[in-house]
């Protein structure tokens, strides 16, 4: 009879703790630390009273229009190397269009 040997494996978390302190305050921030973004910033559908242009945050923009947040300094995220690295490259995208105005 054939067996399979085990299998060990371990997963080590070197970022576990966002340290975001150093960001601003007007950076809303949930109760870890974590950089709350886009839709999460939404309550009833709404942007938080603070938000102060006439369209939604985008998808990765923090609470301060402008500033985005990807990987897993952000509240909500996967956590591994390349979910942060295609949120990278979509916040790339979404800096242009801020940058364009749209």
């Amino acid at each position: 009879m054939r067996q399979n040997p085990a299998i060990h494996a371990e997963i080590a978390d070197v970022a576990d703790k966002p340290r975001t302190q150093w960001l601003p305050d007007d950076i809303r921030r949930d109760r870890w630390g974590f950089v709350v973004t886009g839709t999460d910033l939404m309550a009833g559908g709404r942007p938080p009273d603070s938000w102060p242009l006439q369209r939604p945050p985008m998808l990765l923009e923090s609470s301060l229009p402008g500033v985005f947040a990807v990987g897993d300094v952000r509240c909500g995220s996967v956590k591994r190397v390349a979910s942060a690295v295609g949120e990278g490259s979509v916040a790339i995208r979404l800096i242009h269009d801020y940058l364009r105005g749209d």
